[in-house]
């Protein structure tokens, strides 16, 4: 890790430490020498004021002084960027969620990360509002649907609702026992052992209408299986992978790509002129293709075949659509 990490570890070690630690802990978790570590240590301290007290001797430890500790922070904003992202997020979702019945729950909670967000040296508020965080494609959702749905999760019973899917538009009732709630894409998806179908699947919370708690106790499928049948595939789409799918990216996405995490089970391989090569599994293909058709001609899909006449045909018919002006 860099300086900058090191700092910030080595001060959160000091900070939540009841006891001094031990020095080879400290290089242990900074992944560094002992001059290194002695090095940041001194920046720490004489650099940035921090209360540390040292034990001498083979047995070196370190501490921040009890009653300073508590008080003491490092000078200006020591966030990574997945946890800026996160206050950021949470920031807005708060603003977000209006004169609700959590609305004065919530209010410590915003008036806390606004803090976290000031410089922790003067106190002076920082313009966060030069930072956005944009939601993207997020749907229109019943608010009350997504109540019902919610506590069903959370009290462990069946589930009862009317079903459009989007793909066909067809109408079904379910009866289902709830496993959890996944927030995708800026969108809420229910996974669920579907009584009817005796199967997991998984459903959009905005194309949900009318559902019902039930009071029978929701049937628990363990994680792993949840895992392998709704996460081991590329996308929202349901089922284990049936394909690798490889796609060949030109030299110029290949800057953007090859810094994307696609799936946990990625492989991705730099070609001998420049191009890259990204390998996916997929279960449904329908939300990968959408993926890469974004690229248009700086992507190429190259197996399995199958997957590449699909492809085919999409852009066929896209093409199809330009024959013609306008209407």
């Amino acid at each position: 890790m860099d300086r900058y990490e090191r700092i910030l570890t080595l001060h959160r070690l000091l900070k939540s430490a009841h006891y001094p630690v031990p020095l080879p802990r400290l290089m242990d978790e900074l992944e560094c020498s002992r001059a290194t570590l002695y090095r940041d240590v001194a920046f720490l301290r004489d650099a940035l004021g921090a209360p540390i007290e040292s034990a001498g001797g083979d047995h070196a430890a370190f501490r921040y002084e009890a009653a300073e500790g508590e008080r003491f922070e490092l000078p200006g904003l020591w966030l990574t960027s997945d946890e800026l992202a996160a206050l950021l997020a949470l920031n807005e979702l708060i603003g977000r969620s209006g004169p609700g019945v959590l609305a004065g729950a919530l209010a410590p909670f915003k008036a806390r990360i606004e803090h976290l967000l000031s410089d922790q040296g003067s106190g002076k508020a920082l313009p966060i509002e030069r930072i956005r965080v944009i939601a993207w494609g997020e749907r229109k959702l019943d608010q009350q649907v997504f109540r019902i749905v919610a506590g069903a999760v959370l009290e462990r019973k069946q589930l009862r609702f009317r079903y459009r899917a989007r793909t066909t538009n067809a109408d079904s009732k379910r009866t289902v026992s709830p496993q959890r709630l996944t927030h995708y894409r800026d969108n809420w998806y229910l996974d669920v052992w579907d009584h009817d179908r005796e199967a997991l699947r998984s459903f959009a919370v905005d194309r949900i209408a009318e559902p019902q708690t039930l009071d029978a106790l929701a049937r628990d499928v363990a994680d792993n299986e949840l895992n392998d049948m709704l996460a081991s595939s590329y996308g929202i789409f349901a089922g284990k992978p049936k394909a690798w799918a490889t796609i060949r990216f030109s030299q110029h996405a290949a800057r953007w790509v090859a810094d994307e995490h696609w799936h946990s089970q990625q492989k991705g391989d730099w070609l001998p002129d420049g191009r890259y090569e990204l390998q996916v599994p997929y279960s449904n293909s329908k939300e990968l293709l959408m993926d890469v058709l974004k690229y248009g001609p700086d992507a190429e899909v190259v197996a399995p075949l199958s997957l590449r006449e699909e492809m085919k045909i999409q852009l066929q018919l896209a093409l199809g659509g330009y024959q013609q002006a306008p209407r």
